[in-house]
């Protein structure tokens, strides 16, 4: 009976090895297909398939903690976690068979804390590394190394952590001229494809020339999106520029100040044409107090809630400044066009409305939708002298979304520019008329001309500039437009004044003029 029951244990034994070894080639006979179809360009649903291997993989059993199952393009890891995870560090040089191009997963002790508060049980973590992109396809850019890295553990989705997950991708090729952005993909964002990339929850940064750091707050497919960047800034002018911006919107606040100071003075001869004048500077004054805090809020720890809600505000002061210069235009057209006959009922709360309400309404729209388009905006910065080891990025509070940069930050401010173009041509064909017809007010009429010139340029004409940021334009138009936008204040500033004395001189001139005409009587 005992050699019998020591065959019968030994049988036993055998087949348990035996059905161990099946379920844990199931996930490797599963990872082939996935080449397979890969090869091939089956467009068979990449969804089913990737959770089908995800599936496999944290039903698959193995003797020990780990399990490694490799195929020329995939390499997917099993691990086995206890609730006293003390964190878990990978990296592809301690394993085989992987690209020559390296990478790391870098995952905190925080990861099972919220797993670990229902009753003890037996915790998986598995990675599953992509070394081509066909999976993860995406339109207009590229993955670097073409690498998708993946992690997901077994019981419950992971987001939040309070210490990031580090993601490292080390490369060998020169990124000059590429905006490099930290993504992960988010499944069900697209219509036309099992998902997309977004870089909600992740953080890029660059340690060194060959090195890229994403540091996400959840688990998830993971790359770096390379999108071709035309016109980055030289890092070298990086310095002279934050002068010349700081400097320019220091000044303009002080400006702005003083403005309304004067205002609140002569408060007694305000009319429309200068309230609208006060409300611009108020514009004005939020644009450049929101632009000086920015970068501070856009590096961590702070670039969080603090830095969506400035990167809002920032957007609100932007479109109401533009819009204002919009409402000046439309101010002189009505002074030129109609004359004297210009009394609409309410006039300036409805140009109120529009000024500011509008703007409100945008910002709002875009924070209830999807305030994920606000937050920290990296910057490209190049290394000018062509040997491409000095890439490096810097981050304001900012439009996040191309599509809403695009549409509500380009288009926004082209339409208005372009608005005052058209307004500011007109109106010097109006007086260069009247000039025509009246040889006495020959005088008078270049002077209004100078003064509509002026004040079109000074409610528009400069921010056209931003258009021009390419090719040999770039250089000159980095430092023109930083220099005239952020001295915007100072220049209304320096219109208020000038037509607060030509009034008051006008005041003297007509009091003279009647004091002689008394005097003759």
């Amino acid at each position: 009976m005992d050699c019998w029951g020591a065959f019968f244990l030994c049988l036993c034994f055998m087949t348990s090895q035996s059905e161990t070894m099946e379920t844990s080639q199931e996930p490797l006979l599963w990872m082939e297909k996935l080449e397979v179809m890969a090869r091939s360009r089956n467009s068979t649903s990449l969804a089913d398939l990737i959770r089908g291997l995800e599936c496999r993989l944290l039903n698959a059993s193995f003797g020990g903690s780990n399990l490694t199952l490799q195929t020329p393009t995939i390499q997917s890891l099993i691990f086995k976690l206890g609730c006293n995870f003390a964190g878990l560090s990978l990296s592809s040089a301690t394993k085989e068979r992987v690209p020559q191009v390296s990478h790391a997963m870098q995952f905190p002790a925080e990861l099972t804390q919220d797993a670990c508060r229902a009753p003890p049980r037996e915790l998986r973590l598995i990675c599953v590394y992509f070394f081509t992109d066909y999976f993860f396809q995406n339109i207009n850019s590229s993955l670097l190394n073409n690498y998708v890295l993946g992690a997901q553990l077994g019981h419950g989705h992971v987001s939040n952590l309070s210490e990031p997950i580090n993601i490292s991708f080390w490369h060998n090729q020169s990124l000059e001229g590429y905006t490099v952005t930290c993504v992960f993909w988010k499944e069900g964002a697209s219509e036309h494809y099992w998902g997309l990339w977004s870089p909600e929850g992740c953080r890029t940064e660059k340690p060194s020339p060959s090195q890229v750091l994403c540091r996400c707050n959840h688990l998830s497919y993971f790359a770096v999106l390379m999108q071709l960047s035309p016109a980055p800034v030289p890092v070298e002018l990086l310095a002279p520029l934050t002068y010349i911006s700081l400097v320019g919107c220091s000044i303009s606040i002080v400006a702005s100040l003083l403005t309304t100071l004067l205002h609140c003075q002569a408060r007694k001869q305000g009319d429309s044409i200068t309230r609208i004048h006060m409300n611009l500077h108020a514009s004005v004054l939020l644009l450049n107090v929101a632009f000086l805090l920015s970068p501070a809020l856009a590096t961590p720890p702070e670039s969080g809630a603090a830095c969506t809600a400035l990167a809002a505000i920032l957007h609100f002061a932007l479109l109401s400044c533009l819009t204002w210069m919009a409402i000046e235009g439309f101010n002189l057209y009505l002074l030129l066009g109609r004359v004297y006959n210009i009394y609409i009922h309410r006039y300036l709360l409805k140009l109120c409305a529009v000024g500011w309400g509008v703007p409100a309404l945008l910002v709002l729209f875009l924070l209830v939708v999807k305030n994920s388009v606000y937050g920290p905006h990296t910057i490209p910065l190049s290394d000018s002298q062509g040997n491409g080891t000095g890439f490096q990025n810097m981050s304001i509070c900012w439009v996040r979304n191309p599509l809403v940069h695009n549409i509500l930050v380009m288009g926004y401010g082209g339409l208005t520019s372009l608005f005052n173009l058209v307004v500011l041509v007109w109106a010097l064909r109006v007086l260069h008329r009247l000039r025509a017809r009246d040889k006495v007010l020959n005088t008078r009429a270049c002077r209004d001309s100078f003064t509509v010139l002026g004040l079109t340029v000074l409610l528009g004409t400069t921010w056209t500039l931003a258009f021009f940021s390419f090719g040999v334009f770039l250089l000159p138009q980095l430092f023109l437009f930083t220099t005239f936008n952020s001295l915007y204040g100072f220049f209304l500033f320096l219109w208020f004044c000038s037509q607060r004395c030509r009034s008051e001189a006008e005041a003297e001139a007509e009091m003279e003029a009647f004091s002689s005409s008394q005097t003759t009587h």
